[in-house]
């Protein structure tokens, strides 16, 4: 056992015959403590910090005395308790539309007899002519225009399309 415990320590063993090795470890205490004095050389060899005796019982009763940290278990969701909810908004907004729908509604007030009105033609709007530097402020401020959904030459149309009066022969 000594043989293979130098050949792990070596890296010499492959990983299924170090994983032997190793549970042979856990059995027998003999060959743990080989496996320490090993180690124990190997520091020497290397004057690695050697640690004092005891040094692995004292971590193990810190670690045994430290609070266990446990974490909330995860919420779970409830599909119920969604499904109740789903059907219960349902018939709220079923509720409401119908509500809405089928509500009383005032009387219509009744007819009034009035006297005759005038009707007054309306009139005809007045067209103001742009002054002759409006088009070219118009191009060159094109690309400013919130008008989105035109594209192409449909813009310019409107900015250098003109109505003038013409007088009439």
């Amino acid at each position: 056992m000594k043989h293979r415990l130098s050949e792990l320590m070596d890296g010499e063993l492959d990983d299924r015959s170090a994983a032997e090795v190793i549970e042979a470890l856990g059995r027998d205490a003999d060959a743990l403590q080989t496996w320490r004095t090993y180690q124990l050389i190997s520091d020497a060899m290397r004057q690695g910090r050697v640690l004092s005796d005891g040094f692995m019982a004292r971590v193990s009763a810190r670690l045994a005395a430290e609070p266990t940290v446990l974490a909330p278990r995860a919420l779970q969701a409830e599909p119920r308790r969604w499904a109740a909810l789903s059907i219960a908004a349902s018939l709220a907004a079923v509720a409401l539309v119908g509500w809405l729908a089928f509500a009383p509604q005032p009387p219509a007030p009744a007819p009034v007899a009035q006297a005759p009105v005038a009707q007054v033609q309306p009139e005809k709007p007045a067209i103001v002519p742009l002054p002759s530097a409006a088009n070219d402020y118009l191009l060159a401020h094109q690309g400013f225009s919130p008008r989105l959904l035109l594209q192409g030459m449909a813009p310019y149309v409107r900015t250098v399309s003109e109505q003038t009066v013409e007088p009439r022969k």
